[in-house]
């Protein structure tokens, strides 16, 4: 894996949309290219993921199927327990999974016996060595610590959508909540995955913008899952029609491009897609998806139709290597935004809802 690629944190809006106006091919073997160098570019990570507590949760994301504001028909779960996460954590590895990810319906991480119990998820997925992820909702500095200190390798929190697009997606949080978060466990030496998602309604200068607000971080975010929307029904963008394929291409290119290092998921709507275009993602840039027959709510693709797109492709399942983080512990966070975080356009805090 060579070092000679050049990683910004200085790419404009206008610079962005040009690279999108790409020729498709030329924006591919670009993004190939990039790849080759720094990546290893025969392995593809295996994630796995889990929804430790389902449904009710006070958020209104118009895309998502757990929110208590929508009628998606999704019946609320509580929180489930440790020894349950714990042994599908374990099923996940046997299966070739190297990292578990556990997301939980809540705006903000519980305090108290909730966020005791996923510490001890934490703990117990970590013992078997497979990278640890959560995405919880919002945290604090102490509560990133104490994931910190259990063993947490990476913390998803998307971005979702453009600044400028965001609070049509979304009412009961803002964009610099989200930042904040982000913020709190770049600090508490958690590594950062965070991306988005695609055809909720966004225009091109949306999207570029969105991966414009991540490359400006600094480190680059060590995950960018890119997403499409799988609509649901009940939900505000449930007739939202489907991307095309080739749009989610160029985003896993143009995310390639734009952060060398950072490993780039190919994550939700991939089971939408012919197996032709899921071979391009992974050929301009994509090196991990969920492995597995569901996301939170959501399905995946097959295991073993992944199996066979792999080998089809001559790439193997990355090997667990244990923590991410190539940053170093504690990395000061207060300078970590770019030129794309607009501090003169920062919004309100949402109103908090009851939490459930």
């Amino acid at each position: 894996m060579a070092n000679d690629v050049t990683l910004r944190h200085d790419w404009t809006v206008d610079e962005v949309l040009a690279l999108h106006e790409t020729p498709l091919f030329a924006l591919v073997d670009r993004a190939r290219d990039v790849h080759r160098r720094a990546q290893r570019p025969d392995e593809v990570q295996l994630c796995t993921l889990l929804s430790v507590k389902t449904g009710g949760c006070p958020e209104d994301c118009g895309y998502c199927s757990q929110s208590a504001h929508h009628a998606s028909g999704l019946v609320a779960e509580k929180l489930l327990d440790p020894e349950e996460v714990i042994g599908a954590a374990r099923r996940a590895k046997d299966a070739g999974a190297s990292r578990f990810c556990m997301g939980a319906a809540w705006r903000d991480a519980k305090q108290g016996q909730a966020f005791e119990r996923v510490l001890t998820m934490v703990r117990g997925v970590k013992e078997l060595g497979l990278e640890t992820c959560c995405t919880l909702g919002m945290l604090d500095d102490a509560q990133a610590a104490r994931l910190r200190e259990a063993g947490l390798d990476a913390y998803n929190h998307n971005l979702d959508t453009s600044r400028a697009h965001y609070r049509s997606i979304i009412t009961t949080r803002t964009y610099d909540d989200r930042l904040r978060t982000l913020h709190a466990v770049r600090r508490a030496g958690i590594s950062v995955c965070s991306g988005g998602i695609i055809g909720m309604g966004e225009s091109t200068r949306d999207r570029c913008a969105m991966l414009c607000e991540l490359a400006s971080f600094d480190p680059h975010p060590e995950s960018v899952p890119v997403n499409a929307l799988v609509p649901v029904e009940g939900t505000p963008l449930s007739a939202l029609p489907p991307i095309d394929p080739l749009e989610l291409v160029r985003m896993i290119a143009m995310a390639r491009i734009m952060m060398p290092r950072s490993r780039v998921r190919l994550s939700a709507g991939r089971s939408a897609l012919p197996r032709e275009a899921q071979l391009l993602c992974l050929y301009a840039g994509a090196n991990s998806i969920f492995y597995g027959d569901r996301l939170l709510t959501t399905p995946n693709a097959d295991a073993d139709d992944d199996r066979s797109l792999l080998a089809a492709a001559g790439l193997v399942a990355e090997p667990g290597r244990g923590h991410e983080h190539e940053h170093p512990h504690g990395h000061d966070a207060d300078h970590w935004y770019g030129p794309c975080h607009k501090h003169d356009h920062a919004e309100p805090a949402a109103q908090s809802e009851p939490a459930e």
